[in-house]
């Protein structure tokens, strides 16, 4: 008996990314990301009750430009999360389908999160008198 040859079905390179489908992927992402980095919480937390020495190493990783980049990634996922988990509940309530909306909607998310990004950064700076 010979195989049937069945037709390949569309894969990731013969779709064009749609900013839907880039928004689905990051919120993915920024959830694995938001996973990942109660690591560094956790080390932190333990860190603050273990030592003044061992919190002090925590506190000069956190500190340095890699610590800084790590905490601003974290902060970025942990707001996009955030807003387009509510945007995911007004679509469970049946609204916001539209896609004239979905794409206002999508914007709304990656802007408010890196506007509300910048704004505890900045806050954060200010409130330690680096600002």
């Amino acid at each position: 008996m010979t195989p049937v040859e069945r037709p390949l079905s569309p894969h990731l390179l013969i779709y064009k990314p749609q900013l839907t489908s880039l928004l689905s992927v990051t919120h993915r992402g920024t959830g694995f990301a938001l996973g990942f980095g109660m690591v560094p919480l956790l080390w932190w937390l333990v860190a603050a009750s273990w030592s003044d020495g061992a919190y002090a190493l925590v506190q000069s990783f956190w500190s340095s430009w890699f610590g800084q980049f790590c905490f601003f990634g974290w902060a970025f996922s942990l707001f996009y999360h955030l807003l387009n988990g509510i945007r995911h509940l007004s679509w469970d309530a049946g609204f916001g389908f539209e896609l004239k909306t979905l794409y206002r909607t999508g914007w709304t998310v990656v802007t408010a999160s890196v506007v509300l990004t910048l704004a505890a950064y900045i806050a954060a700076y200010h409130l330690r008198g680096l600002l």
